[in-house]
């Protein structure tokens, strides 16, 4: 298990909980606007403070405190070790919240399966159809599909979440999308915050890449009809 960074606190990324954040090193997708560009990149070791015993006795000490842990990356479904990690957590009294771009849909069923995550939200970047070249250039969208109905049938509480981001996410795309979830229980739209480090910064040299206020809530109004609840971040 290679972890990539930890936070501590947070009192967003877990709907209603005080929660640390694991971040998993490594990610199968390039999303140009990606601001984690360590982690999607990958790193062969992780910090000695984040070795995996050191990470388990941090989470003995914060039991009263935090109400759960959420696992994200990079992409965690791409580490073998993901479910005995879970296993863990769980079994030390916290519920466990996974954040995934769907890519791996076999492994995100045999963690609802096997009952080892508790929340989950999954990433939809663009129109599935069009993860192909700048998402990743041999993406099958079956597979993004079959997350994303694997998700909406878990159960579980989950959220889809998408970033507005030029040239990736317009109108259409916010429609398809929508369409592709009908009847999710939270769908997300969330804002690019153009000052932060990317992965692929010479991406957006020609292009403004955020969308203003106006535009995230015209968004936000296609999107509403379709699903349960749509919210902006």
């Amino acid at each position: 298990m290679i972890f990539g960074g930890l936070q501590k606190n947070s009192f967003i990324d877990y709907p209603g909980k005080i929660s640390c954040v694991l971040f998993l090193s490594g990610c199968n997708f390039n999303c140009p606007y990606c601001h984690n560009p360590e982690l999607a990149r990958g790193c062969l070791d992780c910090p000695h403070f984040l070795k995996e015993n050191k990470v388990y006795d941090f989470l003995e000490e914060r039991r009263g405190f935090l109400d759960g842990v959420v696992i994200s990356g990079g992409e965690p479904t791409l580490q073998k070790d993901l479910p005995s990690l879970c296993r863990k957590i769980r079994r030390m009294g916290y519920p466990v919240k996974l954040d995934t771009n769907g890519s791996r849909p076999k492994v995100l069923r045999q963690l609802i399966d096997q009952e080892l995550v508790d929340y989950i939200a999954m990433d939809i970047k663009t129109d599935p159809l069009q993860y192909s070249p700048l998402i990743k250039k041999d993406c099958d969208p079956k597979k993004i599909f079959s997350s994303i109905q694997i998700t909406m049938e878990s159960g579980l509480p989950y959220e889809f979440k998408t970033t507005c981001v030029k040239p990736l996410v317009n109108a259409t795309v916010v429609e398809n999308i929508s369409h592709l979830i009908q009847g999710a229980n939270l769908y997300a739209l969330q804002r690019f915050h153009c000052h932060t480090e990317v992965l692929e910064p010479e991406f957006f040299e020609k292009n403004t890449p955020d969308y203003d206020d106006g535009e995230l809530v015209y968004f936000k109004s296609l999107a509403k009809p379709w699903v349960k609840k749509c919210i902006l971040r």
